[in-house]
């Protein structure tokens, strides 16, 4: 069936056609008194398919110009047609919108005006930055109508992987207990051992801190600050057998790790909300984050800890998430709410891979 060009729409105006088209895809927006509205994202997968011959002035437009033309019109306009193109070959009715999000999708069989939109999805390029504040903004506005948002990455091969995204605030059943005497710890350089065998298990019962080893117990250098910090832990050098403060301790605790504060801010946020924390090195994380007793549950997520203002790569991200799958357990990313680190965390930012 034709369609004329006009601008950055095709508008079919015979009526019968019109009609067909619409009722068999919902495509493109039904005029008053008949004809129908296509944007170009739609009326370019008609004419992919053989359904639609655009015309200008008379001529017709073949897909390659057509594409071409769009492109000038749209940034990253092939992107957006790849995601769309995708989920219309799923079978879910896909209707393009505009900022902060690209497409919102009904439910296979849906009926536009007649069925809500299960997802609202955005669509990029693997070469695209990851701006966390931008994916927040866009979950915000997501959240407010209760509809999950997804995330369509399109390679540089055309294949798409889609990420559900959302924000979530982790919650544990580990309380700190009341303090009755504090520990002694020795600082070693890059770790702290607590020697007494009595203290060193009660501090690992308590809420599963360090690693016993033999009758001793190993703290890292975060759970050392928030230890002293709580007034759980005293502190000396062992070289100079000096008690430190923990301004002193921070102060050598930064040297050692230039991510000292970003790093224990999160943890501090994670402690508070009764999670255990531990190392997630092996699993090329920040933190491994339990719900519960550790000895009896497997790790809910894996959380990195990231600055404010956080940006990075799709292939990063996907690398992450694609470690936690095989792990089966989430990511989070978590930021501070201020560049100090000190105001803790509001919470937390997730990806899971899905198949829609």
């Amino acid at each position: 069936m034709p369609g004329d060009l006009i601008d950055n729409k095709v508008l079919i105006s015979n009526e019968a056609e019109a009609s067909q088209t619409y009722n068999k895809g919902y495509h493109g927006k039904p005029l008053p008194g008949g004809g129908l509205e296509l944007t170009l994202v739609e009326a370019i997968l008609l004419v992919e398919s053989s359904r639609l011959e655009v015309l200008k002035n008379g001529r017709s437009i073949d897909f390659g110009r057509l594409m071409r033309y769009a492109c000038t019109l749209e940034n990253e306009f092939e992107i957006r047609y790849l995601v769309y193109r995708d989920l219309r070959q799923r079978g879910y009715v896909v209707k393009p919108d505009c900022h902060p999000w690209d497409f919102h999708v009904l439910p296979r069989g849906g009926v536009p005006n007649k069925n809500p939109a299960q997802y609202w999805v955005c669509a990029f390029s693997e070469r695209s930055e990851f701006v966390a504040d931008e994916l927040r903004e866009r979950i915000g506005a997501v959240s407010r109508m209760k509809k999950p948002l997804l995330v369509g990455i399109v390679d540089e091969e055309s294949d798409l992987t889609y990420y559900r995204v959302q924000l979530k605030t982790p919650k544990g059943r580990v309380h700190p207990k009341p303090v009755v005497d504090a520990a002694d710890g020795i600082f070693l350089g890059d770790r702290v051992v607590v020697m007494g065998p009595a203290e060193a298990e009660m501090l690992h019962d308590s809420e599963f801190f360090g690693k016993l080893v033999g009758n001793r117990l190993q703290l890292s250098l975060i759970e050392t600050a928030f230890l002293m910090e709580q007034g759980r832990l005293q502190l000396k050098n062992a070289r100079s057998g000096r008690t430190m403060t923990l301004q002193a301790f921070e102060r050598k605790a930064n040297k050692i790790q230039p991510d000292f504060h970003l790093r224990f801010s999160v943890y501090t946020d994670l402690k508070q909300r009764g999670m255990v924390v531990k190392t997630g090195f092996k699993y090329g994380t920040h933190f491994r984050v339990y719900d519960a007793n550790p000895q009896n549950h497997h790790a809910k997520y894996l959380v990195h800890a990231v600055p404010p203002k956080f940006k990075s790569t799709w292939p990063e991200i996907s690398r992450a998430v694609r470690l936690s799958h095989g792990v089966k357990k989430d990511i989070l990313f978590g930021s501070p709410k201020d560049k100090e680190n000190k105001a803790g965390v509001s919470d937390y930012l997730l990806l899971r891979r899905v198949r829609p």
